[in-house]
């Protein structure tokens, strides 16, 4: 794998990503640190976290995520060096007042949580800090349309922006990113970034993945102009385009019990949850074992080999799911078998975005 740039940074990342949400809910300290490792002995430079982690959020596990890398990188000695580390402040508070108590992002408020970051990581600077959902109300995590009635915005880009800055400037973080953002977004925040000569994001870090494909609608297009680069989360559709919910009836997941999609009902109630993104997802599967594929291998190969991403993050919960999500690296996928998928997009559209 050799390494890509970051929008317009000095950061060059594998085009893998080892996410970490799974880290504190469904794997244990020891288990990470297993994973770390090995993602890491194969050629992995690239981790991603966020301070509300563990997933699904809730107030036991917030921050579990980040103190398990900051236990990693204590009982490793020089590692923190060797690995481009990612983490995010929260956006306004989706039902979580254990993140913060206003219903808004406050330039102090991303202060805060970086500094809290920074003490559960470990470290004494953050490579790639996100803002991890926007502060205005934008259509995201399965909402379809932009509502302006809804708008509650308390604090301007421009003061998201310098705050962030300020986190640069006192080298605290290197670079900045977004997440979960929209074309006008990301226009924004580098319109202000080159007007008023503050940080320029160097990333957007959106949902991309077979079943939910919105990003070439246009945010791609404003990504490649803007030199800004995406990270591709999801890339298995929450484990729906890994197979192991195709056996259950149309009407239910057929998930193994210890899935996150069965465990969690938070999770079963998002885009994820949908009939229809398992019907889509269905119909994928079978098309990579029409092709001699796994459906894990199809997906990630699917996200690993477009020119939209730079890197794609992988979500796992075992060595032998790390293992396959980096085996799947190099596989191609025959012009036949891209026009197909494109074919089950026409007919079914993005069902998960």
């Amino acid at each position: 794998m050799n390494p890509v740039r970051l929008g317009q940074s000095d950061l060059h990342v594998t085009p893998i990503c080892l996410g970490t949400m799974t880290f504190g809910e469904q794997v244990g300290q020891e288990s990470a640190h297993a994973i770390l490792d090995r993602a890491v002995e194969r050629g992995v430079n690239f981790i991603d976290t966020a301070e509300m982690y563990s997933v699904p959020a809730r107030e036991a596990t917030y921050g579990a995520t980040e103190k398990i890398l900051g236990s990693w990188f204590r009982s490793r000695p020089g590692m923190r060096s060797r690995v481009v580390l990612a983490t995010k402040v929260a956006g306004p508070s989706r039902g979580m007042p254990w993140v913060r108590a206003g219903k808004g992002m406050t330039a102090a408020d991303i202060v805060a949580s970086c500094e809290g970051s920074l003490r559960r990581l470990n470290t004494d600077v953050i490579d790639l800090y996100q803002i991890h959902w926007p502060e205005r109300s934008v259509p995201a995590f399965g909402s379809l349309y932009y509502d302006p009635s809804q708008e509650r915005s308390q604090t301007s880009i421009l003061e998201q922006l310098q705050a962030l800055d300020r986190l640069v400037r006192e080298g605290k973080v290197r670079h900045i990113g977004l997440s979960n953002e929209t074309p006008y977004g990301v226009h924004e925040f580098v319109r202000l970034a080159e007007q008023h000569g503050l940080a320029r994001v160097a990333t957007v870090q959106n949902v991309y993945c077979l079943i939910s494909r919105a990003l070439e609608n246009g945010l791609d297009e404003s990504l490649h102009r803007l030199g800004v680069s995406l990270l591709a989360y999801s890339p298995l559709g929450f484990g729906l385009l890994t197979g192991k919910y195709d056996a259950g009836g149309t009407s239910g997941t057929g998930a193994p019990a210890d899935a996150r999609i069965a465990r969690f009902e938070s999770v079963r109630n998002q885009r994820w949850g949908r009939p229809e993104a398992l019907a889509a997802a269905r119909r994928y599967n079978q098309l990579a074992r029409d092709h001699g594929l796994t459906p894990t291998r199809m997906a990630l190969a699917f996200c690993y080999t477009k020119w939209q991403v730079a890197s794609t993050l992988i979500g796992v919960t075992s060595l032998a799911q790390l293992e396959e999500n980096l085996d799947a690296w190099g596989t191609r996928l025959s012009p036949e078998l891209l026009a197909q998928i494109d074919q089950v997009r026409w007919e079914m559209r993005d069902p998960a975005n």
